[in-house]
């Protein structure tokens, strides 16, 4: 009985022992935390990053648009940090999983900025989110990115409006109507979507095509007008989704010696308004977008969000004026 009585104490005295280690293991993983949460190495996520890098995916740098928005963002960059910004610079020719594959490339390299017209508005949102989770902030830029820190375009559904409203005028609110579209993205759509508005005023103008796709491009532009000259006799106004499609639209048209229609469109591209003020066209107007401050938005953004600032407006609307011939 004693030797049993002995071996119980001591056994209690080990459980004891067992408990009070637990107990202390506990107050340590607590100290652990506590010093990882309040150490240097910890708010060092909370301190302004540096920008040293900045990827962009754009449609095409065929566009004298898409050009100068990649211009006006490393030149806003280089001013704003005072040093020169490594600029990873491509174009996705409006192809979804190219761009998701640019994309996955500034990750590998590591850029502290993505700046993206998107060629899909969901497909890329799962690398937009990717990069994110890398610490990469993302501005969508002209087109919405399903997911983007921030996203700065046009008003699109008023450049629509304003572009058709004019081609209604000149042709006296009546006769027939078609509208050379393109890859669906957000700015075409919403720039059709205006057009239709402005032309549903007037029951003496008729819609006959709005579904010819001229890939945003002269070639397509050209392709889609041939089409649709073979399809109708009677066209009296084009509206085209931007000037590069206007061009094709313009050429087809001189291939064609068909001059019995007014054409407008949406850039305001240097090229487009040298060719409006000339009287020997058919080209009246186009609606301008204005790159420069939409891709010094985007930079500006981009560095207050790396550097831990609020910023409380997230989608920003620049408005379109139009330029019309003399």
């Amino acid at each position: 009985m004693r030797v049993n009585t002995l071996t119980e104490k001591h056994v209690i005295g080990r459980l004891l022992s067992f408990k009070e280690y637990r107990f202390m293991s506990s107050l340590l993983a607590i100290f652990i935390v506590a010093v990882l949460l309040f150490s240097p190495l910890s708010s060092q996520s909370s301190e302004p990053q540096p920008l040293r890098s900045i990827g962009i995916s754009v449609a095409d740098l065929g566009n004298p648009y898409f050009v100068q928005l990649v211009e006006s963002a490393t030149s806003k960059a280089e001013a704003l940090t005072g040093h020169p910004v490594k600029m990873l610079i491509r174009s996705d020719a409006y192809d979804w999983q190219r761009q998701i594959d640019q994309i996955n490339d500034f990750i590998e390299q590591k850029v502290d900025l993505i700046v993206l017209t998107a060629a899909d508005e969901y497909k890329v949102a799962g690398v937009v989110a990717k990069a994110q989770r890398a610490g990469i902030k993302v501005i969508a830029v002209d087109v919405n990115a399903h997911g983007a820190d921030a996203t700065i375009t046009t008003n699109n559904v008023q450049a629509g409006v304003v572009a058709c409203e004019k081609l209604a005028e000149k042709i006296g609110y009546e006769g027939n109507f078609v509208i050379v579209n393109g890859v669906l993205v957000s700015s075409v759509i919403e720039r059709v979507a205006g057009c239709k508005s402005a032309l549903t005023k007037y029951p003496n103008i008729t819609l006959l095509s709005d579904r010819m796709n001229g890939t945003g491009s002269v070639e397509g532009g050209m392709e889609a007008m041939t089409y649709l000259m073979e399809e109708y006799d009677s066209i009296d106004a084009v509206f085209a989704i931007n000037d590069p499609t206007a061009l094709g639209v313009l050429r087809a048209a001189q291939q064609a010696n068909r001059h019995d229609f007014l054409l407008a469109s949406v850039d305001g591209a240097p090229f487009a308004t040298e060719i409006i003020a000339q009287s020997d066209n058919p080209w009246v107007a186009t609606a301008v977008q204005r790159p420069v401050p939409m891709a010094e938005k985007a930079i500006e953004i981009g560095m207050d969000l790396l550097q831990g600032k609020e910023v409380a407006q997230r989608f920003f609307l620049i408005p379109s004026a139009l330029v019309e011939k003399p």
